[in-house]
């Protein structure tokens, strides 16, 4: 599918090929944010000719945030929201936000106005340069040491395994084209992956430098489970990316490996016990008490099952996959 040119012309004058642009804001108790929040970004919009729309999905919000999005619907036709009956997490709401944007272009940001929606012309001018997905780099950040540097090793890591290297993989500034959402599927804590899911599946990705600043209302929603989850879930993530078609090319290898250490191991064994009853004068210890007994049997065990558990997953995808899942077109040409 062919997709027109966006962008927006230096020194901010209207262009005719510029498309919808859909804001998508998770909301958790941010009520004192929001209305500044939305000034900024209808500032930033018509100050660029930017055609737009913002959906807000309240994420169970137990302050004034549901009262305040009413008022502020009420005040400007260009905003939406959904309502979720309890706390979901962010992946669900951005998730519940994919589907109902009417735009060609989608932006996450986050509602706590560290991310500045002054920066959305430029986001939109990278997109043009021929990119699918443009991600956020916090290049000067703001928040606390043990914010950051776990922030970096968590970086280095998901492009030691993944292969998309970016400097911020987690900054909740994200632009990208309706077909990526449509070819996504997010649940848990992968929305912070979206780039990396969709450069596997074959979308450009870029990043732009954007400026972070200090929070002003509300709490962090940042912990230590945080980032266990997160790393669970880069787990999870490297899997999918890469063994997500092909499950067995990866629990088989390693059950492989494991079940040819244990024949190797036995077999050895084997023969010290032939050798022991072949020729009688050759002292050799009893196999029976030998910790490699227990660790090639082991060894069998766990490979065998590993294999097993790789053919059974390769039934699933087969039966259960669905075929679009396993390309991704750019475009097509003739009738």
């Amino acid at each position: 599918m062919s997709f027109p040119r966006v962008g927006i012309a230096s020194g901010a004058t209207a262009r005719d090929d510029v498309e919808m642009l859909s804001i998508i804001i998770p909301v958790l108790n941010e009520a004192d944010s929001l209305r500044e929040l939305i000034s900024q970004i209808q500032a930033s919009c018509r100050q660029n000719d930017i055609a737009f729309e913002v959906l807000f999905i309240d994420d169970g919000s137990t302050d004034r945030s549901w009262i305040v999005i009413g008022e502020l619907a009420a005040e400007n036709p260009e905003i939406r929201a959904i309502r979720f009956r309890r706390n979901f997490g962010k992946a669900a709401a951005l998730t519940a936000g994919m589907r109902a944007a009417r735009g060609e272009l989608i932006l996450m940001m986050d509602a706590d106005l560290q991310d500045d929606p002054a920066e959305i012309p430029a986001f939109i001018r990278r997109m043009s340069d021929g990119f699918d997905v443009v991600n956020g780099w916090k290049e000067r950040r703001l928040d606390p040491w043990h914010k950051v540097y776990p922030s970096k090793v968590f970086n280095a890591m998901v492009g030691w395994l993944t292969g998309l290297k970016l400097h911020d993989h987690n900054c909740g500034l994200k632009l990208f084209k309706s077909e990526v959402a449509q070819e996504l599927h997010i649940y848990g804590e992968l929305h912070r992956f979206i780039p990396v899911l969709a450069h596997s599946r074959g979308f450009r990705v870029a990043e732009l430098p954007v400026k972070h600043r200090s929070r002003v209302h509300g709490s962090s929603k940042y912990g230590v489970r945080r980032f266990l989850r997160g790393f669970l879930d880069l787990l999870t993530v490297t899997f999918l990316t890469g063994y997500g078609r092909r499950p067995q090319h990866m629990l088989g290898a390693f059950g492989l490996g494991l079940f040819s250490l244990g024949v190797a191991g036995l077999s050895y064994l084997g023969l010290l016990w032939g050798l022991m009853h072949l020729v009688p004068v050759l002292t050799v210890d009893p196999i029976g008490g030998r910790p490699l007994l227990a660790y090639s049997i082991g060894a069998l065990l766990l490979g065998a099952q590993l294999i097993s558990l790789g053919l059974l997953a390769e039934l699933i995808v087969a039966y259960t996959g669905r075929e679009q899942d396993a390309y991704s077109v750019r475009e097509e040409m003739g009738a």
